[in-house]
């Protein structure tokens, strides 16, 4: 029995490497819980509630409070040191410090606008400039001013760039482990902060009575303390913007999550296939190199809080899709939903495109008019899912993918149009499918390995990869099944393979084997192209040396010789006649003689006919037999031109021994199968011709007993 620790108290336990398939973990608090590496298939964790333990809540928001003081004590020193810009009997000492004052302003609106970084960046701008001010004033002979200017302005813009980052810190961290939530934008915000907000008022009313002490002159004082006011929002600005997922800044979040979740609940490298944390609070968790095949998140809170790695849950767009199970009309293009547990889940009119749905599952999920063009679909789960209107072009399914009692009127097999009609392949054509029927569609394609081509297809590269997949897998038989050209350069290569067949290993093969012999093709192109390029060029010199050598000769007279022969011969012997002209004057003999027709071709199409003819005719008129579908496969190799005629002439030996072997089909089966075996590795060469008798050859296997 698995075991049962529902509603248990279970902080801080360790579970770490223990198998615990199929446990139960429902409403337990398992906060501050270890379990790494564990095996927990199948655990139910529906109401959990993990995350950090009270104590290290209190260290993290103790650590967010020192580190907002420390934001605070730049803050003093920022303000007192643009203080002194108000010195107005050092001209030199006001104008460099007022510089300062500008590249400061312009680090933190370039923060606001483009992110922290770019602010760096500035950062890095502004010490340099601080250093020309300073060499400038060298220059000028005011060297220990200088040195001042350089001092206090590098000091300036460090302790910005220092106080920035602590306040923005501190403020996330306030928020991801003080469960701040925004509700009421600004109002709720200001009391998710209060602990931080007071010590900017605190901050701010130490500094306004520093500069009150110091510093006399009013507009020095109302400066100051606008700069450090100023500088306590900016700070607050970024961790608070940081904390709500804005990309500029997101990395700041992303480092709060990681520290907070240091002793929080730790799922680190265990196996959750097919657990479930539905409704289940999981703030500060750690999901990195978890296996998350098809767990269920649904309704869960705060997960956006946890530690998720490279994980699905990496992409909030998913993530949000995982806890709603709503991404009616969204789009995920490419997403990573490999292993997604999306039951019941609302995807109709969504877009999948390309997207990796491999071993997901989308029982009773609705998918109408969704977009599964090139969706990955390997091992995926469709039983009872709604399917009407969805466009399955060049989706990758096999015989892993379940498609039990799908609910489903008609599909599209193309994303857009023909060119020039408003044709999708609508399947059916017209009407609707009867149950099972559209089951039954895609069974012929479950034993395939679909390979994509999105920039067109190198025939020769082709057939030389294809080739050698086919020796790398000598015990496999491996066959073309169609070639369809799906427009705009992409062409889907159906290769059939038996069921139990490694697929993907397949397809890494051929995809590995295609790119080299691509790139081998490639420089062969290259060669050829060059050596025509050298070619040319001698052509040119060459004809350049001619002709100066007309020129020589064209006063030159020519003599032409023309001698006939004729001799008797026999009966028996045939005549033999030659013509000899010679162009002696040019130094050259010009043969012309006539060229023998090799009938061998001719013989066997012959030889071919009439072994077919010996065959009976189809007893229905309206049907084709054997006889019919081998003289239409005769026609077609006879007809080809770009068959050489030596590989027509083997071709149509296939043809004739098919045609005996029809003569006698259970005595020579061993013969015909060889025949279409040999017959498929000819017609190779020539892909249009072989899509094309790849729709007889299965009917030929048929009529022979083959399967």
């Amino acid at each position: 029995m698995p075991p049962d620790y529902s509603g248990e108290n279970l902080q801080g336990r360790s579970f770490k490497g223990e198998n615990l398939t199929g446990a139960n973990f429902s409403k337990a608090d398992i906060r501050g819980a270890n379990f790494t590496n564990a095996i927990l298939k199948g655990a139910d964790f529906t109401g959990a509630k993990a995350g950090l333990q009270r104590r290290w809540v209190i260290v993290l928001l103790i650590v967010a409070f020192l580190v907002s003081a420390l934001s605070g004590f730049f803050s003093i020193i920022i303000g007192t040191v643009i203080t002194f810009i108000f010195d107005t009997k050092n001209s030199e000492i006001f104008i460099a410090q007022t510089v300062v004052l500008v590249m400061v302003t312009v680090f933190c609106i370039v923060t606001i606008r483009k992110g922290l970084i770019a602010g760096t960046g500035v950062f890095a701008v502004t010490v340099a400039s601080v250093i020309a001010v300073a060499f400038a004033f060298a220059i000028a002979g005011v060297f220990t001013r200088a040195v001042a200017v350089a001092g206090v302005g590098a000091v300036a813009v460090a302790f910005t760039l220092t106080g920035a980052f602590a306040g923005a810190f501190a403020v996330t961290v306030a928020f991801t482990v003080a469960e701040a939530r925004a509700v009421a934008g600004v109002v709720v915000f200001a009391v998710a902060v209060a602990g931080v907000g007071a010590v900017a008022l605190a901050r701010t009313y130490a500094v306004t009575v520093a500069f009150a002490a110091v510093v006399t002159q009013a507009v020095a004082e109302a400066v100051g303390v606008a700069e450090v006011v100023m500088f306590v929002l900016f700070s607050d600005y970024i961790g608070w913007r940081s904390f709500f997922g804005d990309g500029k800044d997101a990395w700041i979040r992303s480092f709060a999550i990681a520290y907070a979740t240091t002793n929080g609940t730790s799922f680190r490298g265990a196996d959750l296939t097919d657990a479930d944390f539905t409704g289940a609070t999981l703030k500060n968790t750690d999901f990195r190199k978890a296996n998350l095949t098809r767990t269920r998140f649904y309704e869960a809170k705060k997960l956006d809080f946890a530690r998720p790695g490279n994980t699905i849950l990496s992409n909030l767009g998913v993530l949000n899709l995982l806890i709603t199970l709503n991404g009616r009309g969204k789009s995920y293009t490419g997403a990573n939903l490999r292993g997604a547990n999306l039951i019941g889940a609302d995807l109709k009119e969504a877009n999948l495109k390309d997207a990796d749905i491999v071993e997901a599952t989308f029982e009773g999920a609705c998918l109408e008019w969704a977009n599964l063009t090139l969706a990955q679909a390997v091992g995926t789960n469709f039983t009872n899912a709604q399917m009407t209107g969805a466009c399955l072009e060049a989706w990758n399914i096999e015989s892993t993918t379940i498609l039990d009692n799908v609910d489903c009127r008609f599909v599209y097999l193309l994303e857009y149009p023909k060119l020039g009609t408003d044709d999708r392949e609508r399947r059916p054509s017209s009407g609707e499918f009867k149950p099972g029927e559209f089951s039954k569609l895609f069974e012929e394609v479950l034993n395939t390995v679909d390979l994509i081509f999105r920039d067109g297809i190198d025939w020769k590269a082709f057939v030389n990869a294809f080739g050698k997949v086919q020796n790398q897998n000598e015990d496999t038989e491996l066959s073309i099944q169609s070639i369809e050209n799906k427009g705009d350069g992409v062409v889907v290569v159906k290769v059939n393979a038996p069921e139990g067949v490694d697929k993907e290993k397949i397809h890494s093969d051929f995809t590995q084997n295609y790119q080299l012999a691509l790139a081998a093709v490639e420089e062969k192109y290259k060669a050829e192209l060059q050596a025509k390029n050298n070619e040319i060029v001698i052509y040119r010199q060459q004809s350049a040396e001619m002709t100066e050598i007309v020129r020589l000769l064209a006063n030159k007279p020519i003599n032409v010789q023309v001698d006939n022969k004729v001799e008797n011969k026999n009966m028996t012997n045939s005549n033999d006649s030659s013509r000899k002209v010679e162009i002696g004057s040019v130094g050259r003999d010009f043969n012309a003689s006539g060229q023998a027709l090799n009938l061998g071709e001719m013989d066997i199409s012959g030889t071919v006919t009439n072994t077919i003819n010996e065959l009976p005719p189809s007893p229905e008129p309206e049907k084709m037999g054997i006889k019919e579908i081998l003289t239409q496969l005769q026609t077609a190799i006879e007809a080809d031109s770009d068959l050489t005629p030596k590989d027509k002439e083997k071709a149509l030996k296939q043809v004739k021994a098919l045609a005996e072997a029809a003569q006698n089909p259970q005595e020579k089966q061993d013969l015909a199968d060889t025949a279409i075996t040999m017959l498929k590795g000819i017609l190779m060469s020539v892909p249009t011709l072989l899509e094309e008798c790849s729709k007889l050859l299965p009917l030929i296997s048929g009529f022979l007993g083959l399967g």
